[in-house]
Order: structure tokens, then C-alpha cells, then sequence
């Protein structure tokens, strides 16, 4: 039987929080403004703003701030488990899951939060990505972790959809997870419940389980390190752009009239009917007859056609060519997108371009450190997050006996190059190292991202290494007289 199973299978819509709370008889622990909010960033994110029509097309910023904080996060991300043969294959798990990291925490950084689920079939253990305002959390530790949360998956067939509620909830030690199916005719309602078995592929599924001697969720829960001005007493995260939603609608439309000031400024020759040659059909209309003309064979849209009859009588002929203001609408933009990078906290020129600023050499490098600490906090948050996730890896393992008894140890190293050149600052430590002012463990650990005792055993091996190649060449580090 399974204890947790994936929760693939689209929701159509986020179910009501009233049917969900009266049904499990709990409260959903978020408000109806933040909700709203979720739903707005991820149309933002997915092209549907509510600014955008055939004048105002989109510049992508949303998509483009998300993708970028996930490539200052994990661009210089290793990080592995070690220690037995339970961390091996504690491992192979979580490499499968690193290789879909980065474009669902894009998706996660657009609506605020990500959960990390693990699930186990055909003796693996797989990871589900669900997205904030796909999941409902029902209360929060101390720390502003979930440690209740129902998850909602829907499927359907034929007349009638299928959903089911998987209920996590952490009680001291104890962890206890319900499932629960129901069958409707409609996405609005759960409809009446139903067994399990109903529906194939729930079959399985262990209605009711009690798991003790729990520490943490069997989940990990990540969000953006960016206070919640939406609603304040929520520990759930928010978009990393929710604070730049008013200035990337501002951008959108500052982009639409400089493309309009190319359209408008387009070069055309204006020419009396007379000079262009007409075309046989004529075509009726509720003033009667009209002709329509034909343009040279050059470009249609290079001529416009009057008619000299609503002029002074006199033939007409003129070239239409305008100066193109594009220079006041570039930089009007650019200081949109500065703002943009201000307030998400991206370094200038992230977004913007740096041809265009005349920022000091003081502000460009202030502007560096406030993209440092942010991309420093996120890593702080997406660490703690994995290790939560190995955890609940490591209890899914022993729960299926996939694997022998045995500890493991994590490594994480991100790198700093956001702020410095990972070149340079490798000289001046190994300069350190040379000079005696640094230890070769710290330098190693530094460098390759090793737990302390990863580090002592590789410097273990060079200094075996050593001692073998001087025993080989007869050397044994006595000098004769």
C-alpha cells in the first residue's frame, strides 16, 4: 500500500476554501486577499495580465526577474550526500530531482512559494513540484513552517471529475496523513464521497496512516525571502516581483509607444487616387460604388491613397517622413527598469541598459551588494528547504526499506561571484594558504564545497600520495652528508 502518492493532475481552479474547511473540517490558513494576489502574479507570469492587448504586448519582465534569481541562486550550486550506502542512494534521488530543479523554482519564485513532495514508486523515490496556490496550508510551527497542509489532485473521465485530498498534518512526534476521494459533475463542487478504489489509480492508496518518531513534514516548503506586504500576518512567501507589479505594467506600456513611435514614424508617400492604378474590382458599400486602387508594386503599406476631391481641387503628392523620437521613449524605459530592479532587488543593469545610466561607481557597487544579499538569502532558504526534502527522502526510504541502514552528510556550495570573481578570490586564498594565514582543510572545504570531514580525507589522500612517491623514487626525506 502507499503511504503518500503523487499528486499529478491538474486543478482546473483552486477549490473553494469553504467546501475544503467544512469537508475536513478545518481552516485554510489564507486570506482571500492573498489568494487573489497568487492567482494575479501567475497570470502576470503566463502572459495574461490584465494591462495587455494588441497596443501593449508584453516584455516578459516577470518571467525574466523569476529566471534570473533562479540563476543567481544555483548557478554555482553544488551540493551532495554522502556517507554510506544509504547516502548513495539517498543521491540518486536527489540528482533526479536537481535536474528539475531550476525551472519549477522559476515557477515557484512567480507565484511565491514551491513545495518539494516526495513520493515513492517502483522502489524509487520521485518528487512532485507544487506550486503555491495548488496546495492548502493549514497551520504553521513556530518558525513559519507548514506542518499541516492539504494537497488537492483532480482527474476525470467521461461526465465526472475525480479529486483527491491528501491531508498531512505533524503532531509533536506523530505524523498522520489522510486521504480522502470524491466524485462530482462539476469543478466547483467535491461532489459526494467515494471510496478509494473507485478510481484505478488510487487503488493503492492507504486511506488513513500514523507514522511515529517524526521530526519534520514529510515535505519542504521554499518561498522568495521577501517580506509579505500583502498580507502581513502570513508566514506564505510572495512573487519576487509582487513589489514591482505597478512598474512592469508602467514598462509594458512605455515599450508599447516606442513601438508605436517606429509605426507612426513609418515613412509613406501620400498620392492622389489618380496616380495610383485602379483595380477592376469595385466593391459596394452604403454610399455605392467605390473603387479600390492599387498601390506600385513596392511595398503597400510605403503608399496612402486620398482623394484630391476633399482637397482644394489640386493634385497631391507628398512624402511622409517624420523624425523618430525613439531616444526620449528608450530611456523613459530604462528608468522604468532600473525602478524595477530597485524594488525586486536585482543589480543594475540586470534588466536595464547600462549604456543608458549614469550611475557612480558607488551606486553600481551598492547596487551589486543589494543583489548579493538577496541571492545570499534565497540560497539560505533553498538550503534549509533540500535539507528538509532529504529528510523526508531518508524517512520515505526506511518507510519501503529501499535501501540498508546508515547516516549521511549534506554539502552545499553556492559561491559568491554575484559579488566577487571566483577567480581572483581563489588566488588570494590560496596566496593565504601559501603564506601559512589559511589551513589547506578550510581552503579545500572552500573550494570544492566538502563537508569538514570530506575535506580532512581528501587532504588524507594527497599527503598518502606524497609519501608513496617519495618511498618510489627513493626518497625518504633525509638529506646524506
Amino acid at each position: 500500500m502507499d503511504i503518500i502518492s503523487n499528486i499529478k493532475g491538474a486543478i482546473r481552479k483552486m477549490l473553494g476554501k469553504s467546501t475544503m474547511e467544512s469537508e475536513l473540517n478545518i481552516d485554510i490558513a489564507i486570506s482571500s486577499k492573498l489568494e487573489a494576489k497568487i492567482r494575479e502574479w501567475g497570470n502576470i507570469y503566463e502572459n495574461k495580465a490584465p494591462w495587455l492587448n494588441k497596443d501593449v504586448k508584453s516584455l516578459e519582465l516577470s518571467s525574466s526577474v523569476a529566471s534570473e534569481f533562479v540563476r543567481l541562486t544555483t548557478a554555482e550550486m553544488k551540493t551532495e550526500i554522502t556517507g554510506s550506502a544509504r547516502a548513495s542512494f539517498l543521491q540518486e534521488q536527489y540528482k533526479k530531482m536537481l535536474k528539475n530543479l531550476s525551472d519549477n523554482l522559476e515557477k515557484g519564485n512567480a507565484r511565491g512559494g514551491i513545495i518539494f513532495k516526495p513520493y515513492v514508486k517502483n522502489g524509487q523515490i520521485f518528487i512532485d513540484f507544487v506550486i503555491q496556490g495548488n496546495f492548502y496550508p493549514i497551520s504553521f510551527d513556530d518558525t513559519g513552517k507548514i506542518i499541516s497542509i492539504v494537497f488537492a489532485t483532480q482527474k476525470t473521465e467521461g461526465n465526472y471529475i475525480y479529486t483527491r485530498l491528501e491531508y498531512h498534518r505533524l503532531e509533536g512526534t506523530d505524523y498522520y496523513i489522510s486521504n480522502t476521494a470524491y466524485k462530482s459533475n462539476n469543478n466547483s463542487s467535491l461532489g459526494k464521497k467515494i471510496n478509494l478504489s473507485e478510481v484505478p489509480e488510487w487503488k493503492d492508496i492507504e486511506k488513513e496512516v500514523k507514522i511515529e518518531n517524526i521530526e519534520k513534514p514529510l515535505f519542504a516548503y521554499y518561498k522568495p525571502p521577501i517580506a509579505n506586504n500583502v498580507d502581513t500576518k502570513s508566514p506564505l512567501g510572495i512573487a519576487v516581483f509582487a513589489k514591482a507589479v505597478n512598474l512592469i505594467k508602467d514598462a509594458d506600456e512605455q515599450y508599447g509607444r516606442a513601438i508605436w513611435e517606429y509605426e507612426a514614424s513609418e515613412k509613406a508617400v501620400y498620392a492622389s487616387i489618380e496616380a495610383l492604378k485602379p483595380k477592376k474590382e469595385i466593391i459596394r458599400d452604403e454610399e455605392g460604388k467605390r473603387v479600390k486602387w492599387e498601390t506600385p508594386k513596392l511595398k503597400e503599406r510605403l503608399f496612402k491613397a486620398i482623394d484630391i476631391s476633399k482637397t482644394n481641387g489640386e493634385d497631391f503628392f507628398q512624402d511622409y517622413s517624420p523624425e523618430i523620437r525613439d531616444e526620449a521613449f528608450w530611456r523613459g524605459l530604462n528608468k522604468i527598469l532600473e525602478r524595477i530592479e530597485f524594488n525586486v532587488g536585482l543589480a543594475y543593469g540586470t534588466l536595464s541598459e547600462p549604456a543608458f545610466s549614469d550611475k557612480t561607481a558607488t551606486e553600481i557597487k551598492t547596487s551589486k551588494q543589494r543583489s548579493y544579499v538577496t541571492v545570499s538569502r534565497m540560497q539560505e532558504n533553498l538550503q534549509d528547504s533540500l535539507e528538509d526534502l532529504i529528510y523526508a527522502i531518508d524517512v520515505l526510504t526506511t518507510l519501503y526499506s529501499l535501501a540498508p541502514a546508515g547516516a549521511y552528510q549534506t554539502s552545499f556550495e553556492w559561491g559568491d561571484s554575484v559579488l566577487t570573481d571566483t577567480q581572483v578570490e581563489q588566488t588570494i586564498q590560496m596566496q593565504e594558504v601559501g603564506q601559512g594565514l589559511r589551513s589547506k582543510l578550510r581552503y579545500i572545504m572552500w573550494r570544492y564545497g566538502l563537508t569538514e570531514q570530506q575535506a580532512q580525507e581528501e587532504l588524507d589522500r594527497i599527503q598518502e600520495e606524497k609519501m608513496s612517491n617519495q618511498e618510489a623514487f627513493g626518497f625518504n626525506g633525509i638529506e646524506e652528508e
